[in-house]
């Protein structure tokens, strides 16, 4: 929210009222489609939350090691992939913001 990570179950919708709100559908296209390619999508649950913050973090550090990205995404939980994927798609979407 106005270029700020936010936990949309925090909100209340009126918080909102008149900022920039970006989404994974708004998220950068090399990011979305980072995470196709590298398949690290699978149940779908995590993936918006995934694709807003790995857009955060490469806005602010565009060529994230491991141990970036595993930090910069620690505040979301995936309970299908194991991370290696989405690490992986994240790594291979720096640098393109």
């Amino acid at each position: 929210m106005d270029g700020e990570i936010a936990c949309a179950c925090l909100l209340l919708a009126a918080q909102a009222d008149g900022s920039v709100i970006e989404t994974a559908a708004t998220a950068p296209e090399n990011v979305r489609a980072a995470f196709i390619r590298h398949g690290a999508i699978q149940c779908g649950f995590c993936t918006p939350g995934m694709v807003v913050a790995a857009s955060d973090l490469l806005r602010r550090v565009p060529s994230p090691s491991e141990d970036d990205v595993r930090e910069g995404l620690s505040g979301n939980l995936c309970r299908c992939t194991g991370y290696q994927k989405i690490v992986a798609a994240v790594r291979d979407a720096g640098d393109g913001l």
